[in-house]
C-alpha cells in the first residue's frame, strides 16, 4: 500500500478537473464530491480516468464508484488501498 495524503488527492483533482473558484485549502476530509465541489455526472467519468491515468486504478461498476465518491475521505482512502503507482 503507498500512503496518499488528502493533498495529493487535491492537487490531483485540481490538475484534472475544473475546479476554477473553489479553495482548496478549505476543503476537508468530509467535503462531499459532488454536492461540496459542484461535481456532475460528466465529472464522475473524468474521475474514473483520473484514477486510471493517475494510480492505474478501475473502477469495476457505478456502485463502486458511488462508495468511492462519495467524500474527499472515500477516495483518498480507496486511492491509497488500491494505488499501483
Amino acid at each position: 500500500m503507498i500512503s496518499t495524503s488528502l493533498d495529493d488527492v487535491k492537487k490531483v483533482l485540481s490538475e484534472n478537473l475544473d475546479m476554477e473558484g473553489i479553495d482548496l485549502n478549505s476543503l476537508k476530509e468530509d467535503s462531499p464530491l459532488f454536492s461540496g465541489l459542484g461535481l456532475d455526472s460528466l465529472d464522475a467519468i473524468e474521475l474514473v480516468i483520473i484514477l486510471r491515468k493517475n494510480y492505474d486504478i478501475v473502477i469495476e461498476n457505478m456502485d463502486e464508484g458511488r462508495n468511492v465518491f462519495q467524500t474527499l475521505e472515500t477516495l483518498r482512502k480507496y486511492i491509497e488501498a488500491k494505488r499501483k503507482k
